[in-house]
């Protein structure tokens, strides 16, 4: 069966610079996603229009109407009680542009496949892989809406699990995107070296997307507003308040304190295992490429260390929260092309990348 991903020279770089506008587009979607958990606005739009969402309110009495209709919500009820139609726009406008951004990125998306596609610029086995991209998105955008009315119910805040889904949909999505596109930018070598690291590659990859996943939690639950000290918690190493929750799992998943914990733990496992595998990449890869990716992914993964203790030590600003979270995109991405260096030669891929404009 034919590699969807066809040899380099081969590629139109017309669908390399669709693809990367394409992850760029979901890297600014998945910040912009952040921005509006931090701020609450995510509750602000209380219907789901995906194919007559796309204008905003056009007057007075369209305000009107959306905001009596935002008064009825948990949110207004329990939460901002004493909020006013301009407070309301406020909040309105980032949730809008988070959902309009989406839809763009989806027109984007099928636009672009049925221009290229038209000018036979797609081989065939890439059109599965697409077609299964295109689908993803829809569904992450249903997802998006199921978590939303999780918070129109009862309570003025959306389930963390369903929170934690949207955001690992995004993620999957994203990595789906750079793996086709480096496999299109890079030509196939010998892969003998990845062997041999493979495994201890793979527990990183497992580790960054744990931490991720209750990195959503404690979003979720507001779990980065309490015990803001490092590296202890209320001056214990392991908090008194872990099981204050009737369940074991419970606890793991749904007390805020024990989901604190946890995500400080695999924070730190993560650092752990991509600075050992970085030693076993410097001795073992014979490569330039294989120990540059291994670095970038190093220095990522530490910065995005730093951030997150420094997030937790200043109560979760908006502004280091959602750079927190743009920093974790970038750890994805160095881990998406360290994990992609095992399959491909190493010199030859800036090589390639720089000479994309010489060839179509």
């Amino acid at each position: 069966m034919t590699s969807p991903f066809a040899p380099h020279r081969q590629t139109h770089p017309s669908v390399i610079r669709w693809l990367v506008v394409v992850a760029v587009m979901i890297f600014i979607m998945v910040v912009i996603g952040g921005l509006t958990r931090l701020t609450e606005s995510g509750l602000s739009m209380v219907e789901w229009k995906p194919l007559s969402g796309w204008l905003p309110p056009m007057n007075s009495a369209d305000w009107q109407t959306l905001f009596d209709k935002y008064q009825a919500t948990p949110q207004f009820k329990k939460q901002f009680p004493e909020l006013t139609v301009d407070g309301f726009k406020s909040i309105f406008w980032l949730e809008f542009i988070h959902r309009v951004w989406g839809r763009l990125i989806g027109v984007v998306f099928f636009l672009g496949f049925v221009y290229l596609l038209v000018r036979r610029r797609l081989s065939f086995a890439m059109t599965p892989h697409l077609a299964v991209l295109f689908v993803l998105g829809a569904v992450q955008g249903a997802l998006g809406w199921y978590m939303v009315a999780s918070g129109l119910v009862d309570r003025p805040s959306v389930s963390h699990y369903r929170l934690a889904a949207h955001l690992g949909l995004a993620i999957l999505i994203y990595v789906y995107v750079l793996w086709f596109l480096f496999g299109l930018v890079t030509p196939r070598g010998d892969d003998r070296e990845g062997r041999g690291l493979r495994n201890g590659a793979r527990i990183v990859f497992v580790l960054i997307g744990l931490t991720v996943i209750w990195g959503a939690f404690v979003a979720g639950l507001d779990a980065g507003k309490i015990h803001n000290t490092f590296p202890r918690m209320g001056g214990q190493w392991f908090p008194a308040d872990y099981f204050d929750r009737p369940g074991f799992f419970s606890n793991i998943f749904a007390n805020p304190v024990a989901v604190q914990f946890n995500h400080r733990v695999l924070a730190v496992s993560t650092v752990i295992g991509v600075f050992l595998l970085w030693c076993a990449t410097v001795v073992r890869a014979d490569q330039p490429g294989v120990r540059g990716a291994a670095t970038m992914l190093l220095i990522a993964v530490l910065g995005q260390a730093g951030l997150g203790i420094a997030t937790l030590l200043m109560a979760v600003p908006v502004w280091l929260g959602v750079l927190h979270q743009a920093m974790a995109m970038v750890v994805v991405t160095a881990a998406v092309w360290f994990a992609h260096t095992f399959r491909h030669t190493g010199p030859a891929q800036m090589e390639t990348i720089l000479s994309i404009r010489q060839f179509g």
